[in-house]
């Protein structure tokens, strides 16, 4: 599978359809993915670390999520399942992804409170409360940074966000440079060479 699902709007493969089955908080899941979006053949493994390290949303959690880079919906269900007071935003730019996390969602009976659209198709004025992300290190840095900076300008205050990088594919770099750029980053979790950051507004972190 190339990387191209990544910045691609319209996936040139056919739309080859096969499911992927996973447990995530003591729920299984058996969604619908095709050939053309990210971890077609199985659940991604950094996906996986992030689902089980991170600390997922509860039933006592409200406000606007979002899952930053959605693929097929894996996140995206997972948020929306164990938030049932939460509104959750999936956002990809290619289009097949985002039809099949509308189509998991609707099968799982979350369609009411999932938001699946385009980045550019999210409101302005739109905060999010949590954000999560699996993000495209395949992109190269500069753009993955821009996509950060895009995104995480929309953490409502008290909000955080959080991330599953592999070590490798800059991990470590990508810590150091939201530090940098005066966000809260703890890593909490590693495991099987993937960085879990739990990213929040530092004290200077204002805009």
């Amino acid at each position: 599978m190339s990387a191209d699902h990544y910045f691609t709007a319209e996936p040139a493969a056919p739309e080859t359809r096969g499911r992927i089955e996973f447990t995530a908080a003591g729920r299984a899941y058996d969604l619908a993915v095709a050939r053309g979006v990210f971890s077609a053949g199985r659940l991604d493994p950094g996906t996986a670390v992030l689902l089980r390290k991170a600390d997922l949303p509860t039933v006592a959690t409200t406000g606007t999520l979002l899952d930053l880079g959605c693929g097929y919906g894996p996140i995206t269900c997972v948020l929306a399942s164990e938030a049932p007071a939460a509104t959750v935003y999936a956002i990809d730019v290619n289009s097949r992804a985002r039809d099949l996390t509308a189509e998991n969602a609707a099968a799982l009976g979350l369609a009411d409170r999932v938001r699946v659209c385009a980045p550019d198709e999210v409101p302005d004025g739109v905060t999010f409360d949590e954000i999560w992300s699996n993000p495209p290190t395949h992109v190269g840095k500069a753009e993955l940074h821009s996509l950060m900076d895009r995104w995480l300008a929309r953490l409502a205050p008290g909000g955080v966000t959080w991330l599953v990088i592999n070590r490798n594919l800059g991990g470590d770099s990508l810590h150091a440079w939201l530090t940098d750029r005066g966000w809260d980053v703890h890593r909490t979790a590693s495991q099987r060479g993937f960085r879990v950051l739990k990213v929040t507004r530092g004290p200077e972190k204002t805009d």
